[in-house]
């Protein structure tokens, strides 16, 4: 197995778990009900700061340099995007709203492989589908946002090719077996955890 094969699985295996991330029904459980614009970009700005936070306890605990300057730069990444989500929305005070049990998971796991498969990876697929939820819905809307979410996307999709980069060069053997695992558990989380919102 290479990167390529471990995406085509991820997506191949969690087909149904991506799709439901990239529904309208993100935006419901997004905005606690009917989809509104305030809301989904505070929820945005939250996924943002999670992640962010995420990658920087990965530099804390890294045990080498070059994994760790990896992280640093998804960290930098993510602080980024807050802060342009915050300008988007007009967000001054900023109160994150929890960690959620993806990011949860992804800050427990230890060693770069599933680290990189679960953060650069798992998480990366989940955003791609909800920044093209989130595009869908500012379209005639708000240009502004529509445009801000576009190129987070593009950024978005730019991190999940470092990543599968960085296990091209670093995964051998069983390696693959425990990415595809991390990676595929972290999309199942984000899906179980969107479906959750919506029953409640």
């Amino acid at each position: 197995m290479d990167a390529a094969d471990l995406r085509a699985d991820v997506e191949a295996e969690y087909a149904d778990a991506l799709a439901r991330l990239g529904s309208p029904d993100l935006l419901v459980a997004l905005s606690d009900g009917d989809p509104d614009p305030a809301a989904l970009l505070c929820a945005a700005a939250d996924s943002e700061h999670a992640a962010r936070e995420t990658f920087r306890e990965f530099v804390e605990t890294a045990a080498d340099d070059a994994v760790r300057d990896t992280y640093a730069a998804v960290a930098a990444q993510e602080d980024d995007h807050l802060r342009r989500v915050r300008a988007v929305a007009g967000i001054d005070e900023y109160r994150p709203d929890g960690t959620g049990p993806m990011h949860a998971y992804l800050r427990g796991r230890e060693g770069p492989i599933h680290r990189v498969a679960g953060g650069m990876v798992g998480r990366t697929l989940v955003s791609l589908r909800t920044h093209g939820r989130l595009i869908d819905f500012f379209e005639g809307r708000d240009p502004d946002a529509e445009q801000l979410f576009r190129a987070l996307r593009a950024e978005t999709a730019d991190c999940l090719d470092d990543g599968l980069t960085a296990l091209d060069a670093r995964a051998t053997g069983d390696d693959w077996d425990e990415a595809l695992a991390v990676a595929g558990y972290t999309v199942r989380l984000a899906a179980d955890d969107l479906r959750d919102a919506l029953r409640s």
